[in-house]
C-alpha cells in the first residue's frame, strides 16, 4: 500500500515540476496547455513522460522535451527519466485545462 501511495505522490510532484515549464508562445504552462499526455512511475522511480507539441514544427521542439526531462530527473526520488514525443492524436484547444482557456481569454 504503501508503495502505490509514494508513487502517487511522486506523480504529483512530477506534475508540479511540469506546472513550473511554459510554452514560450502561450503564457500557459505545458500541464494545463495538455501538452502532457501520460505520466509513468515504474516501482524503480523510472519515469517516461508522453507529451505533445503544440505544433509539429513548433519552435521548441527540441528544447521543450530536454527540459521537461531535465527538471523532472531533477526529483530527487526520479531515478531516471524520458519524455516521449507524440502527435497521435494531434494537439488542439480542447485539451486545455478550464484554466489555461481562462487564462487566455477562450472562456
Amino acid at each position: 500500500m504503501s508503495e502505490l501511495m509514494d508513487t502517487k505522490n511522486l506523480g504529483d510532484k512530477i506534475v508540479d515540476v511540469l506546472k513550473t515549464i511554459f510554452d514560450p508562445e502561450i503564457p500557459v504552462d505545458i500541464y494545463e496547455l495538455g501538452l502532457i499526455y501520460d505520466v509513468f512511475v515504474n516501482e524503480d522511480n523510472e519515469v517516461k513522460i508522453l507529451m505533445t507539441l503544440t505544433t509539429p514544427n513548433c519552435p521548441v521542439a527540441e528544447t521543450l522535451p530536454m527540459e521537461v526531462e531535465e527538471k523532472v530527473k531533477s526529483l530527487d526520488e526520479v531515478s531516471s527519466a524520458e519524455v516521449e514525443i507524440t502527435f497521435d492524436p494531434p494537439w488542439t484547444k480542447d485539451l486545455m485545462s478550464e484554466e489555461a482557456k481562462l487564462e487566455l481569454g477562450m472562456l
